[in-house]
């Protein structure tokens, strides 16, 4: 873990070992590249008002089982946080999807494997946030997430520009352009 065990306690992990990293640049789209597309997943997020837990259901494309879970996210900075999640049964995330929050949905494209990212992806969104396409990627550790250039399809990285994650997003709406 390349994040301080002192950080890991104060945002709430008494234990770092129940932590992962997630290192993870965001860039503004107009469009998906479609012909790099694998697979795609509807997803339904509920944060949960009050917390920094979001409860996330997606839906396979290709028909396949729902995965389902609640996370808890804590930031370190813009681009890394901390999270655990637990994967949760039929019944229980029916339980827990009445809890109070604001969804967010989208269609997410994992695009096929790209050198230097764990995984690439394209997020199509819907509802209030409709017409907003964005990109992200994260990586296995901190140099490889430095050293990846901005993929060709994408307009203008957003990383470091908070309003453009998923819970202020959901809070706040599309953001004014800059």
């Amino acid at each position: 873990m390349d994040v301080d065990p002192a950080v890991v306690a104060a945002l709430g992990w008494p234990k770092a070992k129940y932590a992962w990293v997630e290192r993870e640049r965001r860039w503004l789209c107009d469009a998906v590249p479609w012909d790099r597309v694998a697979t795609s997943e509807r997803i339904t997020d509920l944060y949960v008002t009050g917390t920094q837990l979001r409860l996330r259901e997606a839906v396979p494309g290709d028909g396949g089982p729902p995965m389902r879970r609640l996370s808890r996210k804590a930031d370190v900075n813009a681009a890394v946080r901390l999270l655990t999640s637990i994967y949760l049964a039929p019944e229980e995330f029916a339980l827990l999807s009445a809890l109070p929050g604001e969804r967010l949905r989208k269609t997410r494209h994992r695009l096929k494997p790209v050198t230097g990212a764990a995984f690439v992806a394209v997020d199509v969104f819907e509802g209030p946030l409709a017409g907003l396409i964005m990109a992200e990627a994260e990586f296995e550790d901190m140099e490889a997430m430095a050293a990846f250039p901005a993929p060709d399809f994408t307009l203008r990285e957003v990383t470091d520009d908070l309003r453009y994650s998923g819970g202020a997003l959901v809070a706040h709406g599309l953001p004014e352009p800059v």
